[in-house]
């Protein structure tokens, strides 16, 4: 028996990210009061992925996908941080 993750990454090949369709999709199901379990079930996409499309909607209000730039801005300044902040310990 195949897990939801396992099926997700066989078709998305782990690299690609879900359609805007999909994130309103789950937004739409939790306004529903469906659990994240449930909507896991229902649309065959891992609970993980399910609660953190959840919670970016929670705390930014959108669910607009980043762009791989984006990302990789975010990803920089991260890491410069973290270095500035081991520098000054």
């Amino acid at each position: 028996m195949q897990t939801a993750s396992k099926n997700i990454c066989e078709r998305m090949g782990c690299s690609q990210e879900l359609s805007e369709f999909k994130h309103g999709t789950v937004i739409g199901c939790h306004l529903c009061n469906k659990s994240i379990r449930e909507i896991s079930l229902l649309l065959n996409i891992p609970q993980s992925i399910v609660s953190g499309i959840i919670t970016k909607w929670k705390q930014l209000g959108t669910t607009a996908i980043q762009l791989q730039s984006e990302r990789g801005q975010c990803m920089l300044k991260c890491a410069v941080l973290k270095t500035h902040q081991r520098v000054n310990s």
